[in-house]
């Protein structure tokens, strides 16, 4: 899996102008299911995002997670994290999971992050969504399964 991690002090998505999801300060994370993922992988990923130490702590570095802060997360799903920009102007997604697997996955890392005790909105999976944001700091962490292994 592949997740864009952003520190907000707010986030929210709306659907076709309708508030679907929305959160405090936390985490926007768009995640993106890759073929071959699997539960465990969710699972696992979620793990690292939850304990991601991005946080300021009281000598003002980044310390703490959104374990330790409370924080919530705001899960959208994003299957573009996918795109192969390697050849020609057209990205290719050929890597993502199919649909139904992206569904299960997403929504298995949003239930993981939501097990650890993490409040937890989501936008809508497969929806055209509109996403606002205050990215706090900024603060913008590219994760997959590769570095979340580690």
């Amino acid at each position: 899996m592949r997740a864009l991690v952003q520190r907000v002090t707010r986030a929210e998505v709306t659907v076709a102008g309708r508030p679907v999801g929305q959160i405090g300060p936390g985490l926007l994370i768009l995640v993106c299911a890759m073929q071959g993922d699997d539960g465990a992988v969710a699972d696992r990923l979620a793990g690292r995002v939850a304990r991601l130490r991005i946080f300021r702590d009281d000598a003002d570095k980044m310390n703490r997670s959104l374990l330790d802060t409370g924080g919530a997360a705001l899960v959208v799903s994003q299957f573009t994290l996918a795109a192969d920009t390697r050849s020609g102007n057209r990205p290719g997604f050929s890597a993502a999971a199919p649909p139904d697997e992206g569904r299960r996955l997403y929504e298995r890392f949003a239930a993981a992050l939501a097990g650890l005790g993490v409040p937890v909105a989501t936008g809508e999976f497969g929806a055209m969504m509109q996403v606002g944001l205050v990215n706090d700091g900024p603060v913008t962490i590219w994760m997959d399964t590769d570095t979340a292994a580690g």
